[in-house]
């Protein structure tokens, strides 16, 4: 205990030492931070522009996304950051956001020319930190194998572990806790490991009637190798040898059995502890009989025959109680046994008194083809029926049969588990024209004087104002252009425009592991189709027949989802997205689909995109005076041009979420 007491204190002091270390070490790497930061601002001007948002349970990967998509940034996420945010930033930089969030949300930022990489921050291991050791125990409860892996580890944590993996009661006595055991000990039957345990570490174990196992100090004065000694030889003392051999018996050691003969050798081992006895059984061509008969009665088991049970039998049994030594024996044959109180009842399986019925509940998994699930070499000779009211199996047959068909379905009965796939459709479209030129003309009447300055320029001049400017220009009566007609106009433009858009689709899927889900989400155009028909040869009458038909422009997405051992996902996806162009008055309207088929693999909750696919148009339409509009200077007076550029971008970000 005291060496104990005095470790406990010696990290306590180191942590306490270690504190205000990493809390310097934590303002040095912002002060590090800031000043990249601020040498990146000079090369790139998006940090250094203000911004307005307000966030209400956004990822840190879309909300940083939107960033770099807004000011043009280039930013590298780590998919594995699990953090939502809720702020709201008004009229602050970029870089200032950006250190918020390292900040808050202790972040690290790896700077490669102008590319931020954001990931979480891992503090520097402290070498004086002493690592956790795992207490590593496992368990089948299907053939009751464990494996022990102790080192250095306190009695009571190991305790501990040990029944929350096995669900098997095991207890200290007193003054135990704070010992120390070691011990490797690989696919054991759980009580000869722990009585291992218990031997490598100068304990013993003691079985309650309950079924309680209770770990207890050796006697004072007894060591281990005393108590083990001890107790062989009161084993020993316990042992009997029986050899058979063409009908003889002989005493130990005096030979072996004639050529073709039947042998068998038992030994009974008496527990000291807990009084229990093992049967070892070597046997060589010996009838089941007889095995059964001299077994059970140096066991002092009571037994019951219902039939003959013929056949000879070849085996070695080390160290089994009666009841496994009767399914290791009778496995395979047509007979079985069962336990009524202290009796042991042993004949053919069929008989009435020795079958068996159970009902076994499925916790976790449903009914559906549970049935076919189980083996037929299990099946053979018992009957199973199903009842979905109540989710569960009746199993009529044999016990040991019975036994192994609840083990196998025990071992299926896991819960299945659900996953939520979140699928964002992002589609950003970007679109800039410019219109530049002068164009003239007649009209049918007089044009009157309208249009705008600003924010573009997009006037019609009347014939009056033109005359007025002609005027103008002939004031000192160098240039005489003389004047235009009252119909006359001329337009002016010098037009620019831009028009960004954001289209965000975030439908949420679930479903079962290994199903599919689907999801649908369109709308629906009709338009007409006319149809002359001409009827009556004599007096010709046209009939015209109108017929709506329909056109659909649906977002559908399939997705099925299969969950490996490690939360790694395989996602079968297809993704289909379509959309009107436009709605003419007539006629089907053109549309255009975006289509994504893909097999992947995800970790749990981790983002991945799809798709990406970045269309981009560019425009370029000019008009006018053949010859004026290719001179320079002139062509600004002889010509009009429209010039446009459109850029879409169309991404699928996929998340699956394991919910148990």
């Amino acid at each position: 205990m005291k060496y104990y007491l005095i470790r406990t204190l010696f990290i306590g002091f180191i942590i306490l030492f270690q504190f205000p270390i990493q809390a310097q070490q934590q303002e040095d790497r912002f002060v590090v931070l800031e000043k990249k930061m601020a040498e990146l601002s000079k090369d790139v001007p998006g940090l250094n522009e203000k911004v307005e948002f307000s966030v209400t349970g956004a990822s840190l990967q879309e909300f940083l996304g939107g960033l770099a998509t807004s000011h043009e940034l280039n930013i590298s996420i780590d998919p594995t950051l699990q953090i939502r945010i809720y702020n709201k930033f008004s009229n602050e930089k970029v870089a200032n956001v950006i250190l918020f969030l390292a900040r808050e949300y202790d972040l690290d930022i790896l700077f490669v020319g102008s590319i931020m990489s954001f990931k979480k921050y891992i503090a520097p291991v402290q070498k004086d930190v002493i690592p956790v050791h795992e207490i590593l125990v496992k368990y089948s409860a299907y053939n009751d194998l464990m494996t022990l892996d102790l080192k250095n580890d306190t009695l009571e944590k190991v305790v501990k572990k040990i029944t929350q993996v096995t669900r098997k009661n095991l207890i200290l006595t007193s003054g135990l806790a704070s010992k120390i055991v070691n011990v490797y000990i690989e696919d054991m039957p759980f009580e000869s490991a722990i009585n291992r345990m218990a031997y490598a570490n100068q304990l013993k174990l003691v079985k309650t009637e309950d079924n309680f196992f209770v770990l207890k100090p050796i006697g004072e004065g007894e060591d281990g190798l005393d108590a083990l000694t001890k107790a062989g030889d009161k084993a020993k003392k316990g042992k009997t040898i029986v050899n058979k051999a063409s009908g003889t018996t002989s005493a130990p050691g005096t030979g072996g059995a004639a050529a073709g003969a039947s042998e068998m050798h038992v030994e009974i081992e008496e527990d000291s502890a807990t009084g229990n006895r093992y049967i070892t059984l070597s046997a060589v061509n010996t009838p089941i009989n007889q095995v059964i008969k001299e077994v059970a009665q140096e066991v002092g088991a009571n037994y019951f025959l219902f039939s003959d049970i013929k056949g000879n039998i070849t085996t070695s049994i080390t160290r089994v109680n009666f009841e496994h030594f009767l399914t290791y024996i009778l496995q395979g044959t047509d007979h079985t046994y069962k336990l009524d109180g202290p009796l042991y009842l042993i004949g053919d399986r069929k008989i009435e008194g020795l079958r068996a019925n159970r009902v076994i509940q499925l916790k976790f998994r449903s009914l559906d083809a549970i049935h076919d699930i189980i083996p037929t070499e299990l099946k053979k000779g018992v009957e199973v029926k199903e009842f979905k009211e109540l989710n569960s199996i009746l199993v009529s047959g044999s016990l040991p049969q019975i036994n192994e068909i609840e083990a196998f379905i025990t071992a299926l009965d896991r819960v299945v588990p659900m996953v939520m796939i979140e699928v964002l459709l992002l589609d950003i479209n970007k679109t800039r024209s410019v219109k530049t030129g002068i164009t003239a003309g007649l009209g049918d009447s007089t044009v009157k004087t309208s249009g705008t300055f600003l924010p573009g320029i997009d006037v019609t001049l009347s014939s009056s104002n033109v005359n007025e400017f002609l005027n103008w220009l002939g004031t000192n009566n160098v240039f005489n252009l003389g004047r235009v007609t009252p119909n006359f106009y001329m337009t002016l433009s010098a037009l620019e425009s831009n028009n960004n858009a954001e289209v965000r689709s975030t439908p949420k899927l679930s479903t079962l592991n290994g199903h599919e889900a689907s999801l649908s989400i369109g709308s629906t155009v009709y338009y007409t189709v006319q149809t002359q028909n001409v009827l009556n040869s004599l007096t010709p009458q046209t009939v015209v027949t109108q017929q709506y038909n329909s056109v659909q422009a649906n977002m559908a997405i399939n997705i099925k989802p299969v969950v490996s051992g490690d939360d790694q996902v395989t996602l079968t996806i297809d993704v289909s997205v379509t959309d009107f162009i436009s709605l003419p008055p007539t006629g089907p309207p053109p549309s255009t689909t975006n289509q994504f088929k893909s097999i992947i693999r995800v970790r749990n909750e981790e983002m991945v995109v799809l798709g990406g696919l970045e269309r981009t148009q560019k425009t370029e339409t000019t008009s006018g005076v053949p010859l004026l509009s290719r001179i320079p200077i002139l062509k600004w007076l002889f010509s009009s041009r429209t010039k446009g550029k459109t850029k879409l971008v169309s991404v699928v970000f996929i998340k699956p979420t394991i919910i148990y």
